[in-house]
């Protein structure tokens, strides 16, 4: 017998993803039976206004809350092995748990697997998701960063380089990559970052604590937030793949271009020239996996893809954060035109 949430437990987080998935066309029932809720309370929080506007939800206090920290260190250290249920119950139990080895094991459910795992491909349709990383490409003071899209069905990508990995660099980057690919995914997969979760499975396994910015973007956007599993970046593979590829085969070479006429790699010549490189070489090679080049993919995943809703609009929202007061071109290291030729001639 299936067992289902009552209504009035329901997190903000999943109140939110009740309403993206009636977005995306999912029956009130299939919602029911994906979400583990009664068909009343889906029903109830997608016809009643009032259901929406509420604060968190107050947290029950668990008895294993103050053993949860000493626990994935345990896990941690144990990797590839695992510790059974039945030591770790020792082992808190010495430091004063007085509950049981049920709750116990339901906690450590999520992070459990049997075996070194053999590399398996993680295939997904047209439009259906979105995978999201940040890499870093210099350190220091003058620190560079990229946020890496990549759709999970083509393999088409997009890149933005900033100097921070904030939510504003993730929401930017986001919407940056909406508007380049021409609409929405059903989904985005992230690592555990604090700028998108705030803590992982607060709310029992599974149900995660987002960063209020982000669940707010999801459901303006209409996107399911999702996230690897723990100690499984694999599960993310596609966008850190690219991530190689990106330094390799673009990074390496510009830089190397620029050193060469005493120049360094600054943060407006990155993101102009990505945008070519990405449309006239990136997208025009044959990927390794799916043996097409992923523009002529990008097609179809485009024609799933969820419109992008009136308003966002990612150039407008990162011109609003910009310096009121314009940089003149010459605050560069050089004109503007001393690059544009270097690279015209490299080219």
């Amino acid at each position: 017998m299936a067992v289902f949430w009552a209504a009035d437990m329901l997190t903000q987080e999943q109140a939110v993803e009740i309403r993206i998935l009636a977005r995306q066309g999912e029956s009130i029932r299939q919602i029911s039976r994906r979400m583990g809720l009664s068909r009343n309370t889906v029903r109830r929080y997608l016809r009643d206004e009032s259901a929406r506007r509420y604060g968190p939800r107050s947290l029950r206090p668990c008895k294993l809350d103050p053993y949860t920290d000493y626990l994935q260190r345990r896990i941690g250290h144990a990797r590839p092995d695992w510790i059974p249920a039945t030591v770790l119950l020792r082992e808190i139990r010495e430091r004063g748990y007085d509950g049981g080895v049920s709750q116990l094991k339901a906690y450590l459910a999520p992070f459990k697997r049997s075996a070194p795992e053999p590399v398996v491909r993680f295939e997904t349709a047209p439009g259906k998701q979105m995978q999201a990383d940040f890499t870093t490409v210099r350190r220091g003071r003058d620190r560079l960063l990229a946020f890496v899209a990549t759709l999970g069905y083509s393999r088409s990508t997009f890149v933005r380089f900033t100097r921070s990995e904030d939510f504003a660099a993730w929401r930017d980057g986001l919407l940056g990559a909406f508007e380049h690919f021409g609409g929405v995914p059903e989904e985005v997969l992230f690592d555990n970052t604090k700028p998108v979760v705030l803590e992982r499975d607060l709310y029992g396994p599974g149900l995660h604590r987002w960063h209020p910015g982000m669940l707010d973007l999801a459901e303006s956007c209409g996107f399911r937030l999702s996230l690897c599993r723990p100690y499984r970046a694999k599960t993310k593979g596609k966008v850190e793949r690219f991530n190689g590829y990106l330094k390799g085969s673009f990074l390496v070479p510009l830089k190397a271009t620029l050193k060469a006429a005493g120049l360094t790699l600054d943060l407006d010549t990155a993101n102009r020239e990505v945008l070519r490189w990405l449309n006239e070489v990136a997208d025009r090679r044959v990927h390794g996996t799916t043996g097409v080049e992923p523009y002529l993919r990008l097609t179809e995943d485009r024609a799933h893809l969820q419109p992008l809703p009136r308003g966002l609009n990612a150039t407008r929202v990162i011109a609003e954060r910009r310096p009121r007061t314009a940089l003149p071109i010459e605050s560069l290291q050089h004109p503007l035109s001393v690059y544009e030729s270097l690279l015209e001639v490299a080219a």
